[in-house]
């Protein structure tokens, strides 16, 4: 069994003439949604064994308040360009061609590619909205099989989502 996280980064400041967007931080929204999210995770019980993160800082942020409310230690944590203003198809490259003794892996990065490939495992997510995380389960072995195989469940969770009564989504 193989969990994959796809998480849109948190709320970020606007836009900015003479910012660069990859320079653009989390808001205080996105400060206090990103954590968050990371403690609905955690009373879960699910812990990535990596977290693969856009080199934009909105999303190291992002990646990072979430695995400290997590308890995933910073080596866990990697940036990788790749996730910076790239496409859904280029995301699922860069799940395929991880080590397959991992079985919990999240990235964090930007819409529409997040939502995109989301809505490619499962119709039944929508739009991402910032600091959602989509949760998709493969019955499978190896990465590399992730995206030509039918996910056993996906379930989307978001700030402003009330959970079910069990806890669950």
């Amino acid at each position: 069994m193989k969990t994959l996280f796809l998480v849109r980064h948190a709320k970020a400041q606007p836009p900015q003439q003479g910012l660069p967007d990859h320079d653009r931080v989390l808001n205080d929204r996105g400060r206090r949604d990103a954590p968050e999210m990371g403690r609905r995770l955690a009373q879960r019980g699910l812990l990535p064994d990596l977290v693969i993160t856009s080199s934009a800082a909105r999303a190291r942020s992002t990646a990072h308040l979430l695995a400290a409310a997590l308890g995933v230690p910073a080596p866990a944590i990697r940036e990788d360009d790749r996730l910076y203003a790239t496409a859904a198809g280029k995301l699922l490259y860069i799940i395929q061609e991880q080590d397959d003794d991992r079985h919990c892996l999240m990235l964090v990065g930007h819409n529409p590619e997040m939502s995109e490939l989301a809505q490619h495992f499962s119709r039944a997510i929508p739009e991402m909205p910032t600091a959602a995380v989509a949760r998709i389960d493969f019955d499978v072995d190896s990465w590399a099989l992730v995206g030509s195989t039918t996910p056993v469940a996906a379930v989307l969770d978001f700030p402003k989502k009330e959970p079910d009564r069990d806890g669950e989504d």
